[in-house]
């Protein structure tokens, strides 16, 4: 069987191409750096980290990008010898406008290095490119329409306004007419267009229903490639907008892909809601994850799921089999593990290093900035699990703190920090933004500080689908430390919600030093563990 999520975890807008007996799948990263994550496999179940490609400021600089901004929907593809991997910058969020600039990079090899990027245009996100048998190559991508009455926060249809085509060439650029070619169903907020072909019909598919519990994979198709598009007889390829009970929700935005054993498959991105702390209510700690499941072409010559109907299965027939979890223990010594990653900066010397002694952070702003902050982390993969660190840190003063932290954006977050308190010296606090957005007030569950004496002091975070608590010790035996913390705030329904909540919850080390003396923190491992 093949288990879903095949990619567990923050891994959105799963873009799939085949070379070969391999089989890639990019996703998104919004604002966590290196941009884009690319994994591959050769029997569907198996998948491994195979490449970050937008690894230096050349490609891709973030500072100042909001929550949620960055890199959306990268689109991966295979031809003329080479990858080529089509990514938008989204540098606002918020209201009218979107400012969501589109690349073009390309490589011999899957792991790089990747040429310096192309700039392709401004008009919209989730771009693609697609190469025609005649040796055309077809950029895509959605309008954006800053007059409609859309905005981050609230998408509304108006404001998505149709699929646009052009052709593109490396020495040329965009060349010749710019059509819309597909205004989409009733369903709206029509995004994330790939064309393909087959049997002298262009395929179109699109997401749509907006990333939320609505979302859609929409299938058209045309003779021509600059259409008419007529829409599939049942709109949709997948959706589980009219399932509220399915385990798997959110189903949209993904690829088709033929396998060199003739089967057909789809990817789609995914969400497993659980109930609140409270058992009421729904949210996905873990983000968008990406799924795969099987298609078949019915006589008509659309596209529809091997098992008939909207709904993806959980656990998909096939010859081999999704992998156990496992554990994960990092000890920095050889380098900062591709599970990791940080925020917005291309230039992650000014954040933290790597060696025998460990990973040591570089204080720089606070935990909510966008622009320079320390903080390195992994997404959190299961529904419950426990992370541990050791922590040796010297706080100058209160400026300066450093620690654990369950995080999603700057206004959803836990942090468990050594610091400075005047008076008591070096002690351990909470600190929280429990989803209170748009004043990010910071909180602090603890009822005082707890002090601590001289030398490093293991951390820890234990999750449990709605819940959370921290530990601590120093040589002695671990000991709860504050009250059992709302971990449904970290992830994409809390605080805003799901329509400006694109990444999904980590977990990792953070390091803070408000003052500008740039103070460090030494941590000398960290432990994943699921439950």
């Amino acid at each position: 069987m093949i288990r879903n999520p095949i990619l567990p975890g923050f891994h959105a807008d799963p873009s799939i191409c085949r070379v070969g007996d391999t089989f890639y799948i990019a996703t998104s990263t919004f604002e966590w750096y290196p941009g884009v994550r690319i994994h591959r496999s050769t029997d569907l179940a198996n998948w491994e980290f195979a490449a970050a490609p937008l690894d230096r400021a050349a490609l891709l600089d973030m500072r100042g990008n909001p929550d949620s901004g960055g890199i959306w929907a990268p689109c991966l593809s295979h031809a003329d010898g080479l990858f080529w991997l089509v990514y938008t910058d989204v540098k606002r969020l918020d209201g009218a406008f979107k400012d969501a600039h589109n690349y073009i990079t390309c490589a011999e090899r899957i792991e790089g290095p990747w040429r310096d990027p192309w700039y392709v245009n401004s008009s919209g996100f989730d771009p693609s490119l697609f190469h025609d048998e005649d040796g055309r190559k077809w950029f895509v991508n959605m309008r954006w329409n800053h007059r409609g009455k859309g905005t981050g926060g609230n998408p509304k249809h108006a404001s998505f306004d149709g699929i646009l085509l052009q052709e593109w060439s490396p020495s040329q650029g965009l060349t010749g007419e710019c059509s819309s070619i597909y205004d989409g169903t009733d369903r709206g907020l029509t995004e994330a267009p790939h064309l393909f072909r087959r049997n002298g019909w262009y395929y179109l598919t699109t997401a749509e229903g907006g990333t939320g519990y609505g979302h859609a994979v929409t299938m058209a198709r045309s003779r021509d490639i600059r259409g008419p598009y007529e829409t599939h007889p049942d709109k949709f390829l997948l959706s589980a907008a009219d399932a509220p009970d399915h385990p798997i929700q959110r189903t949209g935005h993904g690829q088709y892909v033929e396998g060199p054993d003739g089967t057909l498959w789809h990817t789609f991105l995914m969400g497993r809601p659980i109930a609140g702390p409270d058992g009421q209510g729904r949210f996905c700690p873990l983000g968008r994850e990406t799924g795969i499941e099987k298609v078949v072409w019915g006589d008509d010559d659309w596209l529809y799921l091997e098992g008939g109907g909207l709904l993806v299965r959980e656990e998909v027939p096939h010859d081999a089999d999704s992998p156990l979890p496992q554990p994960s223990a990092y000890d920095f010594a050889e380098g900062l593990h591709h599970d990791f990653q940080w925020l917005r900066h291309p230039h992650p010397d000014r954040l933290f290093r790597t060696g025998l002694d460990g990973l040591t952070l570089i204080g720089r702003e606070s935990i909510g900035s966008w622009f320079e902050q320390s903080l390195v982390a992994r997404r959190q993969q299961h529904l419950a699990y426990r992370a541990e660190t050791t922590l040796d840190v010297m706080p100058g003063d209160y400026q300066h703190a450093a620690g654990l932290t369950t995080y999603y954006n700057r206004h959803k977050f836990h942090a468990l920090l050594v610091t400075h308190e005047p008076g008591m010296g070096r002690v351990l606090t909470i600190q929280s933004c429990p989803g209170n957005w748009p004043d990010c007030a910071l909180e602090h569950p603890l009822d005082a500080p707890v002090p601590l004496a001289e030398g490093p002091v293991d951390l820890a975070v234990e999750v449990d689908h709605a819940t959370q608590q921290f530990y601590w010790r120093q040589g002695g035996d671990w000991q709860a430390i504050g009250p059992v913390l709302n971990a449904a705030v970290i992830s994409d329904e809390g605080g805003r919600g799901e329509h400006a909540s694109f990444t999904g919850a980590f977990v990792g080390l953070v390091a803070y030093d408000t003052s500008g003396q740039a103070r460090e923190a030494r941590f000398d491992r960290f432990s994943y563990v699921p439950a």
